[in-house]
């Protein structure tokens, strides 16, 4: 268990991977609505809001749009969820990089308890309650407890009983649930991999939060979705939410809430592109969790999203001897790959861990990410396989001892 009040970063992140080619069709509907001068009303019109109930309904929510909230983004999200909400936040070690800074922002203490063995996402029941414990005796009142049921930094995916216990947890100890399932679509397997939503097991103690820009709209279009229990409590949360967002003044475009509203409800090439994804991230994952198994690391193998996180510990001693003690150094020698140290996701700065993703070896021009995107095999092209060589061969640069 740990408790962390400042933003352990010392410099500024590296630039973010190009972005996926935008779907014409998304395209000409953000042009269509581009003359719409008014902006959204705060939360999301009426319908977006009712698109986003046929989004969830699908995804097996029954949701009415009076429970809905749209904003600009997750982050915007997340700083009115924890404003609202009031007291301290927990979150699972280690975690997403946007789950922190709102909080930190608002001066909330934060808590971060380890997640276990079998996947990221959500942390250990046992160590929940004793963080929570813990912060009370610091003088804190946990009030939020933050998880995701497709993980980013990991790429994993909570079991089901695993998640039921979580839940059961933080409702024994009176927490909101935030449940970011952001990426629950981009399964590499979906016929091996269950996801169920913490909304199916605690209906009246979770917010659901999803930001559309993993799946459903490109990564320009700051767009993201909130869904509350329909009870009395979850309705005071969303009022307060409401107030939130109105003091900072965030609502959404006009156009792009026009466009949004379109994706939301799935048209043909929507669906195909976010399934293209899926195929072509868990193709890049495993070769990306492939080569660093073969170097030595230890990882957990991904099984949603882009991104997969590695733990060097076990070759701590050859990355030593180059002066790499800390996620800060290994981010630095792995940059051309994208790498976030771990200290970017509550891990302690001396843990080597690094977070990769498989954005980086789509390519570095769009038309070569449309390539990708594709290709029946896209680890058949040359500018992808040349980039994972190049990675097999600098991590084996940097952990080969020098007798060896």
């Amino acid at each position: 268990m740990q408790r962390t009040a400042r933003d352990p970063r010392h410099e500024p992140d590296p630039d973010p991977p190009v972005g996926l080619p935008v779907l014409p069709e998304l395209a000409a509907h953000l042009s269509a609505a581009a003359d719409r001068s008014e902006a959204e009303p705060l939360g999301g019109a009426a319908p977006l809001r009712t698109a986003a109930c046929g989004y969830w309904e699908r995804r097996g929510l029954v949701t009415t749009p009076d429970r809905v909230l749209a904003a600009p983004g997750a982050p915007a999200l997340l700083l009115a969820l924890y404003a609202a909400a009031g007291g301290a936040v927990v979150l699972p070690r280690p975690c997403s990089a946007s789950y922190a800074p709102p909080a930190r922002l608002l001066g909330r203490p934060l808590h971060l308890a380890p997640v276990p063995a079998e996947s990221g996402g959500v942390p250990d029941p046992f160590a929940l309650l004793e963080t929570v414990r813990r912060a009370r005796m610091d003088g804190d009142t946990p009030r939020v407890l933050v998880l995701s049921v497709a993980d980013d930094p990991t790429g994993t995916c909570p079991a089901p009983e695993q998640l039921h216990e979580v839940c059961e947890a933080a409702a024994d100890e009176g927490l909101w649930v935030i449940s970011d399932e952001t990426r629950r679509d981009l399964l590499h397997d979906p016929h091996d991999t269950v996801v169920l939503s913490p909304a199916e097991m605690l209906p009246d103690g979770v917010v659901v939060l999803t930001d559309l820009r993993a799946t459903l709209v490109p990564d320009s279009w700051p767009a993201a979705l909130a869904r509350f229990p329909g009870t009395d409590r979850g309705a005071a949360l969303q009022a307060a939410v409401l107030d939130a967002l109105a003091a900072v003044r965030t609502p959404l475009p006009g156009p792009l809430g026009c466009a949004v509203a379109h994706a939301l409800g799935e048209p043909e090439e929507v669906r195909a592109r976010t399934a293209t994804v899926a195929r072509v991230y868990g193709a890049l994952a495993a070769a990306l969790h492939h080569t660093v198994s073969e170097a030595g690391a230890v990882c957990r193998p991904p099984h949603s999203g882009s991104h997969l996180y590695a733990d060097f510990e076990p070759l701590r001693r050859p990355l030593g001897a180059r002066g790499i003690v800390e996620s800060h150094a290994l981010e630095r020698k792995l940059a051309p790959w994208a790498a976030r140290g771990g200290h970017r996701f509550g891990d302690a700065p001396g843990a080597l861990r690094v977070r990769l993703g498989a954005e980086v070896l789509l390519g570095a021009d769009r038309e070569q990410r449309r390539r990708a995107l594709a290709a029946p095999d896209p680890l058949e092209l040359p500018h992808i396989t040349e980039a994972l060589t190049a990675l097999s061969r600098a991590l084996a640069g940097l952990t080969t001892s020098a007798g060896g």
